[in-house]
């Protein structure tokens, strides 16, 4: 099971942007999502180019990852969160291309997580891609990454 490193750098981005939001309320959610952005932004711009090319790569995605991280961390609340969390658990056994969406009508925001492609890693655990989508003020945030099923049953992140 491998993502593009396109579709990869795109998932950690969004992924870490949105793990910076802390059930916290206040500048702690847009700093958290401000540095993780920038984080994910680094590690997309390291699959591009060589050499002095490859760090200016770097450099550009820390900066526009921080930016994009900030405003989705300084956009997502509690009931945001809770909600991601319940749609992407309700996701992990749900049928393949079955779309589960989350809405939270205070803030405004919402998104999708689809489970669109399974089956065993290299370590024999079973595995799913996911397609992830989240909309904050009106602006509307794609990506894909995998996650396993540990032997608790809980599910690991693992790209």
């Amino acid at each position: 099971m491998t993502l593009s490193k396109n579709l990869l750098a795109g998932l950690v981005v969004i992924m870490l942007a949105l793990s910076g939001c802390s059930s916290n309320e206040g500048p702690s959610k847009q700093t958290g999502g401000a540095v993780l952005g920038g984080i994910g932004g680094a590690l997309l711009g390291s699959v591009f180019g060589k050499g002095s090319g490859q760090l200016a790569a770097v450099a550009v995605g820390t900066l526009v990852g921080a930016m994009i991280g900030s405003e989705v961390g300084k956009s997502l609340d509690k009931a945001d969160r809770a909600a991601i969390d319940s749609a992407e658990k309700q996701a992990t056994t749900a049928p393949l291309g079955e779309t589960i969406t989350w809405n939270n009508p205070d803030s405004g925001n919402s998104g999708t997580v689809t489970a669109v492609r399974d089956g065993e890693n290299t370590q024999g655990r079973y595995c799913r891609e996911f397609r992830q989508t989240i909309e904050v003020d009106g602006r509307l945030e794609e990506g894909y990454g995998t996650a396993c099923r540990q032997d608790d049953g809980s599910w690991q992140i693992m790209s």
